[in-house]
């Protein structure tokens, strides 16, 4: 037996067993979708269990997922999920070349590819723009596009959150587009075309339905999103517990059951306060630490090397200055850092003169800030 036939077995032995406990615990529900021929699926990227989700509407179709390269670092976990479902490994800050190919070279085999094409999941409930060159791919592979979006998962799932809130969640194709109406349309249409199906705005879809999340636990580990208190301009200065966010200058606000700050002043829901925060990082409308913007303690240092492997390069404080960023006694002139991206809420990943770079926490940190002021850095190249 070849392996992708033995991929085709697991994956229907997989989705019988799991789609019924799986929609129970998370209250999903799904449109099936039915495609002829290989296909490639570009979904809205929300939660880290965004693959499940979005394979309960292929329960004939096996899907492989472009998956983050960290996922491969993980030892005999790794080494099962490469046996089960032999995800394609993408270098987040990085070219992506390797990525494009071995999409490229499944669709052509007849496999159909699920890539989340924005990059990384939405902090904030909004959809980010995908990758420019996705809809050139696309145009290339000769292959069906599917767009897909999931709903009520920000709020079930959000990205900062280390448990689960209790709502409803659907998912569903939007549009499936023949290679024939593809190869009409240009590039740039077709990541216009992507856009649009995908987009995603967890707070206006509250305005209208008003569904309740719950968890006894829904505001902790927020201020892994959020850096900056709107009270007195502090970064790092959040803390959150059980349903309340506070800073050390006396605001106290509570995140209710439908995703909405109380009092909602302010900012009524993390959208509005990510907005605000991010303008205040570029304009520089905060006091720095001293010599440094801001700093946190408690990080490592790794260099990511061929075959997945690992070295570690030091421990010790994270710092961010005006021109460059330090960690464990290690300086990297911003200028010198060619990508920059991160993975989950505790990983920073950096490429810098062809060598691959990850800063990693335990505590619940923001590092958002940090790839903020990268991308500042960058405008106007």
């Amino acid at each position: 037996m070849d392996k992708y036939t033995r991929h085709k077995k697991i994956w229907r032995i997989l989705y019988t067993l799991v789609q019924k406990p799986f929609s129970g615990l998370v209250n999903m529900s799904w449109e099936p979708c039915q495609v002829k021929g290989p296909c490639i699926v570009i979904p809205n990227h929300v939660t880290a269990i965004d693959p499940l989700m979005v394979a309960m509407s292929f329960p004939d179709k096996p899907l492989y997922f472009v998956a983050s390269e960290h996922l491969f670092r993980k030892g005999l976990i790794s080494a099962a999920l490469n046996w089960l479902v032999e995800p394609i490994p993408r270098k987040k800050a990085s070219s992506g070349v390797d990525t494009v190919m071995a999409v490229l070279r499944h669709l052509r085999s007849g496999r159909s590819v699920c890539l989340f094409a924005e990059g990384e999941a939405t902090w904030s409930g909004r959809s980010g723009k995908i990758f420019p060159a996705t809809g050139k791919m696309i145009r290339r592979s000769g292959a069906t596009l599917v767009t897909y979006r999931l709903e009520g998962a920000y709020l079930s799932d959000p990205r900062w959150s280390k448990s689960l809130h209790r709502g409803r969640i659907y998912g569903h194709p939007v549009g499936i587009y023949p290679p024939e109406k593809l190869k009409a349309m240009s590039p740039e249409e077709i990541d216009q075309l992507i856009n649009k199906d995908i987009y995603e705005d967890a707070w206006e879809r509250q305005k209208a339905e008003h569904i309740r999340f719950k968890s006894r636990r829904r505001a902790e580990h927020m201020e892994t999103a959020l850096f900056m208190c709107p009270e007195c301009g502090g970064i790092g200065t959040l803390k959150s517990r059980g349903s309340r966010l506070q800073c050390s200058c006396g605001l106290s606000l509570e995140y209710t059951e439908e995703g909405s700050f109380e009092p909602p002043r302010p900012f009524e829901n993390i959208a509005q306060w990510d907005d605000w925060q991010h303008e205040q990082l570029r304009a520089g409308n905060f006091s720095p630490e001293g010599e440094d913007l801001f700093s946190d303690d408690g990080m490592k240092l790794v260099e990511i090397e061929e075959g997945h492997r690992q070295r570690e390069l030091g421990r010790g404080k994270l710092r961010q200055f005006r021109d460059r960023l330090s960690c464990a006694g290690q300086d990297f002139d911003l200028a010198s850092i060619s990508d920059m991206a991160m993975v989950q809420t505790g990983v920073l990943l950096f490429s810098r003169e062809g060598k691959y770079y990850e800063i990693r926490t335990k505590k619940p940190h923001c590092l958002r800030k940090y790839l903020a002021v990268w991308k500042n850095s960058r405008q106007g190249e």
